[in-house]
């Protein structure tokens, strides 16, 4: 079914955005709602990101992985986008700072960054999708729970071993 939406969503034919609901819908409002929380926030961004496919499916590369995953990023990403949008017109101009970070503060931000990622891709499988699913998915701790099969004290407990776990590998400073 995946190639079949591929190919149609490359021929432009709006089949394959029928499909491509039809057959990722689900993981689509999952990721999506893990973010936004609110339902109308939900559908509303899942209809968005539709139509981000459809207008930048050239981007899309199946030699870096699956459709499924380009999927996720995709809608992962536009949920934060309109969480960010959402906080930032209730707002008001005294609390915006509007200076830039520095050159200095974005480099030493990558290597944070980059730092993290290799370390968070050396844990264990299961705290490996704990933190994604709490830090990268932005998922409830009452949700992470309820999909487990845990108390959300246990969720708690394993997150906050696993966050003074990544803080001892990092070195601490600028992890907390």
């Amino acid at each position: 079914m995946e190639d079949l939406v591929i190919q149609l969503l490359r021929e432009r034919n709006e089949e394959g955005l029928r499909l491509l609901q039809e057959q990722y819908g689900n993981l689509v409002r999952y990721v999506v709602r893990g973010i936004l929380r609110d339902e109308r926030d939900t559908e509303e961004c899942a209809s968005d990101i539709y139509l981000q496919v459809w207008a930048h499916f050239d981007q899309y590369n199946f030699e870096k992985g699956k459709l499924s995953t380009w999927l996720t990023a995709v809608s992962r990403n536009t949920a934060l986008n309109r969480l960010k949008r959402k906080r930032a017109d209730t707002e008001t101009l005294d609390e915006r700072d509007g200076s830039a970070p520095s050159s200095e503060e974005v480099l030493l931000r990558r290597e944070r960054t980059r730092r993290l990622r290799e370390v968070v891709a050396r844990l264990e499988r299961g705290d490996r999708l704990l933190f994604y699913r709490k830090y990268y998915y932005l998922q409830s701790t009452a949700q992470i729970a309820a999909e487990l099969g845990m108390t959300e004290r246990a969720v708690e407990g394993r997150l906050y071993r696993l966050r003074r776990k990544l803080r001892d590998q990092l070195g601490g400073e600028g992890y907390e």
